[in-house]
């Protein structure tokens, strides 16, 4: 098994820092906590839900699940600081091994750091961390087509719109079509997520 975790991924966009890091879970649970009451109505669109509602986990407890999955190499689950923040998360799951070598990215960040080119960045830094120590050979993130910030997102890493999964995620309550978006490390040419972004938004 390829070692990927716990890991750290870092960079500056624009003179401002954004980190991808593991979540601790005492020491970020009042931050997180007072971070999604702060941004509900933001992110309640977009939240994903269960079809079958029951009781709650807590924080501490989904913390731990998605780290003992990372430890399994199934998941890579970041949180995602702003200058040392936290502002919100980025995940790598559903990682497939064997011929397939792929995963798929969920992202949110809080309204007060949106705009900013800071969630292309990141998934630039998930995608090359993807692509390299992972050996992963395919990323995709799935959106609804009505979140436009969402797509705004991938429109400027240039990845690849392969159409619509009809009822794909339970989202707010309801299954959702969403539109699948792919790049595999062939579309890179040798370059990085990272490189590659900054040639798209320019």
């Amino acid at each position: 098994m390829i070692r990927d975790w716990p890991v750290a991924l870092e960079g500056l966009h624009h003179g401002t820092n954004v980190r991808l890091r593991p979540m601790h879970a005492r020491r970020d649970r009042q931050a997180f906590l007072a971070l999604r009451r702060q941004n509900a109505a933001w992110t309640r669109p977009w939240d994903s839900t269960s079809p079958y509602p029951g009781g709650g986990s807590s924080f501490g407890h989904v913390v731990r699940v998605q780290q003992r999955e990372a430890r399994q190499g199934r998941m890579l689950p970041f949180a995602l600081d702003v200058d040392g923040e936290l502002s919100g998360q980025m995940h790598l799951f559903n990682i497939v091994r064997g011929a397939l070598q792929s995963g798929s990215v969920g992202y949110w960040i809080a309204e007060r750091n949106a705009g900013r080119g800071i969630v292309p960045f990141a998934l630039a830094l998930m995608i090359d961390h993807a692509f390299g120590p992972m050996r992963l050979h395919r990323v995709e993130v799935n959106i609804r087509p009505e979140n436009a910030k969402s797509l705004s997102v991938v429109r400027k890493l240039g990845l690849r719109d392969e159409g619509i999964r009809r009822a794909y995620l339970h989202i707010a309550g309801e299954w959702h079509d969403h539109r699948s978006f792919a790049l595999t490390v062939e579309d890179l040419d040798g370059r990085s997520a990272v490189h590659r972004l900054h040639h798209e938004s320019h």
